[in-house]
């Protein structure tokens, strides 16, 4: 696998072959809490004049590497070329047109410049707390909470249809989603705006071991059964969790709603 500087030097001698206008490079590299190891990706923005001369042949990719699997994607008036490389490293590389820097800029919670001598980037600054969590507004709490037992009753419908994708979907997609909001809000509650990662991917970092391990057991959504189990435990879980917010936080939190909820969904899963 080549090293990072090896990486850097390829990224930049491109560049240089290609007359970009600058380079800089986002996401996890640029956060120094990012854990390191192999998988960590380079994020690259190349800043370009020539768009269309650039992406009408694109055989100066390989001078990246020689390539297991890429796609290619169109963000707005960006290309992004995403490439895994045989030797384990990938780049995720963005080809931006120099007149909309700033919708680039936009996208990234955080950069940094490698090189820029027209000085692209001088009017930019980077966004580091783009994925940091505020304590919840009250508002904000009771839009979280409804969002959660309303989608409830979908994933009740999906698993009495036996609809395992469907069920899934709304479970993992919504409703747990809304039980991670929480859990990131108790976390905010007691330290301020914390840095919990795209994806919540540093969450658990703050929370005892035992709630990550409860949480990761909600996670089984191989047949209809486990997807019930799920279910009632994510609704239990989030009824707890969302108690203990609103007594820390003096909201008002409507148990008779959630526990209305709780019953509806035992009484008409199968084996419940």
């Amino acid at each position: 696998m080549r090293t990072e500087t090896e990486m850097f030097d390829v990224i930049l001698q491109t560049a240089k072959v290609l007359q970009v206008d600058a380079v800089a490079i986002s996401g996890s590299r640029t956060n120094p809490k990012a854990p390191k190891d192999e998988f960590l990706d380079y994020d690259v923005v190349y800043i370009v004049e020539d768009l269309d001369g650039l992406i009408a042949d694109l055989s100066w990719l390989d001078q990246f590497g020689k390539r297991i699997i890429e796609q290619e994607v169109t963000l707005g008036h960006r290309r992004l070329y995403l490439m895994l490389f045989e030797d384990g490293n990938r780049i995720d590389l963005t080809l931006c047109p120099k007149v909309h820097i700033k919708e680039w800029v936009e996208s990234e919670a955080d950069f940094t410049v490698l090189e820029d001598t027209k000085g692209l980037f001088a009017p930019y600054s980077s966004n580091p707390q783009r994925y940091w969590k505020s304590p919840a507004s009250e508002i904000d709490f009771e839009k979280a909470c409804n969002e959660f037992w309303w989608v409830s009753a979908y994933v009740v419908k999906g698993i009495c249809r036996k609809q395992v994708i469907y069920a899934t979907d709304h479970l993992y997609g919504i409703c747990q989603q809304e039980l991670l909001k929480v859990l990131a809000w108790q976390v905010a509650s007691d330290r301020g705006k914390v840095d919990i990662g795209k994806n919540y991917k540093y969450l658990f970092r703050y929370l005892p071991t035992e709630k990550e391990k409860e949480f990761s057991s909600l996670l089984d959504f191989s047949s209809i059964d486990k997807i019930t189990q799920s279910l009632l435990a994510t609704m239990n879980l989030f009824h707890r969790e969302a108690q203990d917010l609103a007594k820390k936080m003096g909201f008002d939190y409507d148990r008779e709603v959630a526990e209305q909820m709780i019953q509806y969904a035992e009484s008409k899963l199968p084996d419940y």
